[in-house]
Formats: structure tokens, sequence, C-alpha cells
């Protein structure tokens, strides 16, 4: 005898990790506009296979793998162009800070964003896990398939790259 779950139901086991989820997608690739799309495919094959969940004892973790596998297949493709995170325009305009100021500002905002996409790919999905998608260091282990010690590593010499780096170029600052 087949369990059917109904949109309700769904909604109570799938909906409370919707935040996790985008935050995720957000970290993993690098834009909200993706980020949100891919959120949403990942939503429509929970829901195209809901009646084959039933089985599943951990919700959270079968949904944090999905749509960990889902990013990844979107970031494997071979037509994707990746743009990093986009920087809230909103900042910018609500703040006193004077135009010269903002275009410094934006150009360091850029720089980071250029260094952070030339990392390694394991540095880069660490590093946007835990600053952009507040992950902890067990969840970005279990998304990113490392150990925590390794993830530790790996958020070590991403933020030193950058930290080099930044201080290179802004040292007179």
């Amino acid at each position: 005898m087949r369990i059917t779950m109904d949109a309700d139901e769904f909604k109570k086991r799938f909906m409370p990790f919707h935040a996790k989820l985008y935050r995720i997608a957000v970290a993993l690739v690098g834009n909200q506009n993706d980020a949100e799309d891919l959120l949403q495919d990942a939503y429509a094959k929970l829901w195209q296979k809901r009646n084959e969940l039933t089985g599943v004892h951990n919700y959270e973790a079968f949904c944090v793998t999905l749509m960990k596998n889902v990013c990844l297949d979107f970031l494997r493709s071979p037509s994707v162009r990746h743009q990093g995170s986009d920087v809230s325009e909103a900042y910018w305009l609500q703040s006193d800070v004077s135009p010269g100021k903002r275009v410094e500002e934006q150009e360091k905002v850029r720089n980071v964003k250029e260094w952070i996409r030339q990392l390694p790919e394991k540095q880069r999905q660490v590093l946007r896990l835990q600053s952009f998608g507040d992950c902890s260091m067990d969840e970005i282990a279990e998304i990113t398939g490392c150990s925590v010690s390794n993830v530790r590593v790996l958020l070590f010499r991403a933020r030193k790259t950058i930290r080099e780096r930044f201080k290179k170029l802004y040292k007179n600052e």
C-alpha cells in the first residue's frame, strides 16, 4: 500500500528548512537569483518524489543533500556563467558615504569577490557556506563531504589568501 503526502503534510515536513536551503544555495552558487531558481527546482523535485520520501528519517539532512546536489549540478553545467554574489544596492543608496568613498568601497568589494572566485573550488565553497550560508562547521562538512578538521583548514587557507591579497593591494591605507 502506497502512502500519499498531501500539500499540507509536504509543507509541514519541508518548508521549515526553506531559509537554510536558500542560504546554502546562495553560498554555493554565489548569487541570489540563481539560488532562488535552484531552490524552486529542489522543491519541485521534492514534490515530485514526495510519496517516495515517507521512509526518510531526517528530512533536514535529506533536503540539505538535495540542495547541495542541485547546486553542484548547476555549477558543473557548461552553459552556466558564474557571476559571484551581488552587493546590495540598498546599502549604497541608504548610506551617507561620499561618492568617492563609495567607489573605493565598491572596488574593494569587487576585488574580494574576484579573489574568492579565484580560490580553489573547495576553499570557495566552505568560505561561502560559512560566511554567506551561515552554516556550522558540521553542516559544511556534511555538505562538502569533508571532515570538520579539513573544513577548518580550507577556511583558514581561504581567509589567509584573501587577507594577504587585500594587504598587498591596500597596504598604504
